[in-house]
């Protein structure tokens, strides 16, 4: 620690940065640079950083709904480019990143916090992405229009975490991308159809949010859950998606569904999309079907965990992260057509449901809650020493001490007993 604020401070003086006369910002900034090479090398890279997180209050304060999305228009303004915009979002996504870390690290923001403040950065994020790129290709190819003269705009559903808005700290975003009619582009130097109009759009945002470049990525895209997988096209219209639900869609999709949210784009027509896929994700009848399937699925997550040798794994590991979201979704797939209020993106309300319509008892909602708590905290902690994807619990020494002080315990013993 003492080395990692001393290499500070001499990039702080070389950048002409000065740091605040506050005792408890300084002792809340080593604490967070033992816990994070992240912040620390972020902050050493650029300590202005740091001096603009603190004059502005954005480190001491919650940010309310919809801030990431104001302060990133006004930081992409002058924006003329798809180079500015690349390098922009990098670094508009760096200086929040270690914002968000430090207030997690720090104690002065609770796992709800972190998770919506992560899910509406990476909202920001896509939403202008998908504005500027549409800008820039109506301005070549027109304005995509459907057969009967209406506007078309690209939507973005977020599933998985992003969905349920409790991404967590390194985490890819799952999307799926769709445009609500077919036809042809109107007003543009050349026309082109809509499907090619909108692949084309999605080639390019997928290269300026998910390429690595010199200044990092802004984040990783993932695209497996939608119709076909892989080997599917990047974009489909509403009816081509309606039409492969209802004559392939499989468990697993409908499971995936459940999360489901427009993150960027038309979102009333994202909505209307949802409402009609209601019937395939949510039977109307008590769903004792997905019994078979359900079990099946799980059984291919232990063969993996097994094969991989992923026991300290805290997502996919025996009682790990997986396990808990799985037991809730179990419930909705199986009830969540007789009953509403099943029909929840977020794992911990749907806990909550469940023990209200008696479905589960006190002790099985609150033994799942805390350990869904607990996990994901652990799960910040490890993403947020180097901002790497991972799930697995350090081997070494130094990283399980890091580790279990970063949670609140006075050595490896404690945690692992937890």
């Amino acid at each position: 620690t003492i080395r990692k604020y001393e290499a500070f401070l001499a990039a702080a003086k070389e950048a002409d940065v000065s740091l605040p006369d506050d005792s408890e910002f300084i002792n809340s900034l080593k604490r967070v640079f033992t816990f994070s090479d992240f912040v620390f090398k972020s902050c050493t890279r650029n300590p202005e950083f740091l001096k603009d997180l603190h004059e502005s209050g954005d480190l001491q304060r919650t940010f309310v709904t919809g801030e990431f999305r104001e302060k990133l228009i006004s930081y992409l303004v002058e924006v003329k480019n798809e180079a500015q915009l690349s390098r922009q979002l990098r670094r508009f996504r760096q200086y929040h990143m270690v914002r968000i870390a430090w207030r997690d690290l720090a104690g002065w923001a609770n796992l709800s916090e972190t998770m919506e403040d992560l899910s509406a950065l990476a909202d920001a994020c896509i939403d202008q992405t998908v504005f500027f790129l549409n800008q820039w290709q109506c301005l070549k190819y027109g304005i995509p229009t459907a057969h009967e003269g209406t506007h078309q705009q690209l939507i973005v559903f977020g599933m998985g975490k992003l969905g349920g808005q409790e991404l967590n700290f390194s985490s890819d975003v799952d999307l799926i991308f769709a445009y609500p009619e077919t036809g042809t582009t109107q007003g543009g130097l050349e026309s082109i159809n809509n499907e090619e109009f909108f692949v084309r759009l999605c080639r390019q945002f997928i290269k300026i949010i998910g390429a690595n470049t010199p200044d990092g990525i802004v984040f990783r895209v993932d695209m497996d859950l939608r119709p076909y997988g892989e080997s599917g096209p990047v974009v489909m219209s509403f009816d081509a998606i309606e039409a492969y639900c209802q004559e392939q869609g499989r468990e697993w999709e409908r499971y995936a569904w459940i999360k489901a949210r427009v993150v960027a784009g038309d979102k009333t027509a994202g909505e209307r999309l949802i409402e009609s896929l209601n019937p395939f994700v949510y039977r109307r009848y008590l769903d004792f079907g997905a019994f078979e399937s359900l079990r099946n699925m799980k059984q291919k997550i232990s063969l993996e965990v097994k094969r991989k040798h992923m026991s300290h794994n805290i997502k996919l590991g025996l009682g790990g992260i997986r396990e808990i979201e799985f037991f809730g979704q179990i419930f909705q797939l199986l009830r969540g057509g007789v009953n509403q209020s099943l029909q929840d993106r977020r794992i911990v309300t749907i806990l909550k449901t469940l023990l209200g319509e008696g479905m589960i008892d006190r002790d099985t909602c609150d033994e799942l809650t805390a350990a869904y708590s607990f996990l994901r905290y652990v799960e910040h902690r490890l993403q947020e020493f180097s901002d790497q994807q991972t799930h697995d619990l350090p081997k070494d020494d130094i990283g399980k001490l890091r580790l279990s002080l970063s949670m609140g315990f006075p050595n490896w013993d404690a945690f692992a007993a937890q």
